[in-house]
């Protein structure tokens, strides 16, 4: 008969939707349960905090599997600690209380991806002689709280503009003066876009909007990327020869997973295009850089108003007035830094995400 007939850890959840955040406390209790008297040499607990991306990538006949780790945290209580000796514990079924404070330091929000996860955990060892360890895992949600006033970039408005002079089938030419009045959007949020649009064309042309994910995970200089489109919106015909000033807005799924630009080794960002669809011509488009931010953080948003999103659907702490959301939290671990973010094109760096200068 198995000595342990169950071993399991659990957590108090501190509001409604079990989400934690740097600098506060988690409470919870170690169950255990024996069907006879166990000697223990040893009996601890950790809270950790940790990102890892992996993938492997095919060259030919070769394959190799890039891998990369990032450590943030890892705490270590003892429920009890023999030395050389070891601690009797009685059959039957004990709980064993324990209380943490999450470090008050720069963490990325909670996620989980195609290549790549952060995750904060509390895990339970059970040590004894001459057996293997017993182990016991609890994860919990950690959000980073960024809000509008965390960094002033996030208030900043975006405007560009895009003309282009038709061909082939087409004759004439279309623009697109676009405006956004801000960086920065909660979830749930409607994002409100302005454009200004000249069809000086001779065909009808319709604006199309579409919020784009591009998640990126990085090991040995090497970067995985992963798109997806969130949503896709068309917004109402302009005819040949005309102007309109066309305001559209664009809902923010309220479970869309907020940004991850504070983790070295994984990003999570996003962006707006908006575009002209032309028949039988390349489209015109612009596209912005979007900061997705958890609606918690909302100065208006109550606990009970934020939508129910447990960890398996990408939830994410306390940082108002705190570090910027773009920093780089400090790893503890053998870590290599990726290549400056800028280098990849596809997005503008951090300190420029104003500008829409992507491809």
């Amino acid at each position: 008969m198995n000595t342990i007939k169950s071993f399991s850890v659990g957590y108090n959840p501190i509001n409604k939707h079990n989400i934690f955040s740097s600098g506060e406390g988690i409470n919870g209790q170690v169950t255990l349960e024996l069907s006879k008297d166990c000697q223990v040499k040893s009996f601890c607990i950790k809270l950790k905090g940790k990102a890892e991306v992996k993938w492997t990538e095919n060259h030919g006949k070769n394959s190799t599997t890039y891998h990369n780790k990032e450590k943030y945290f890892s705490i270590k209580q003892f429920i009890f600690h023999t030395g050389q000796g070891n601690q009797l514990i009685n059959q039957g079924c004990h709980v064993y209380p324990f209380s943490f404070y999450i470090p008050t330091q720069e963490l990325p929000s909670s996620f989980k991806g195609a290549h790549g996860k952060i995750l904060y955990t509390l895990e339970a060892n059970l040590s004894r002689s001459m057996r293997l360890d017993s182990k016991a895992k609890a994860e919990f949600t950690l959000m980073h709280k960024a809000n509008l006033d965390s960094d002033p970039r996030l208030k900043a408005p975006q405007h560009s503009i895009v003309d282009k002079k038709m061909s082939l089938f087409n004759s004439g030419s279309v623009s697109m003066d676009v405006n956004i009045d801000r960086t920065g959007y909660y979830q749930g949020e409607g994002m409100k876009v302005v454009a200004s649009i000249e069809n000086r064309s001779s065909r009808e042309i319709k604006p199309k909007y579409s919020l784009n994910a591009k998640y990126s995970y990085f090991a040995k200089s090497k970067r995985k990327i992963q798109l997806k489109e969130i949503l896709k919106e068309v917004g109402e015909v302009v005819p040949p020869s005309a102007s309109q000033t066309v305001t559209k807005i664009i809902h923010i799924p309220p479970e869309l997973h907020v940004s991850v630009h504070n983790c070295s080794i994984l990003k999570v960002e996003y962006r707006l295009k908006v575009y002209l669809d032309v028949k039988y011509a390349s489209d015109p488009e612009i596209k912005f850089p979007i900061i997705i931010l958890p609606a918690i953080a909302r100065p208006e948003v109550q606990d009970s108003d934020f939508p129910a999103s447990g960890f398996e659907a990408f939830p994410q702490p306390d940082m108002f007035g705190g570090p910027s959301l773009f920093q780089n939290p400090t790893a503890t671990g053998p870590s290599a830094p990726p290549p400056p973010y800028e280098t990849y094109g596809m997005y503008p760096s951090l300190g420029g995400f104003n500008q829409n200068t992507y491809q």
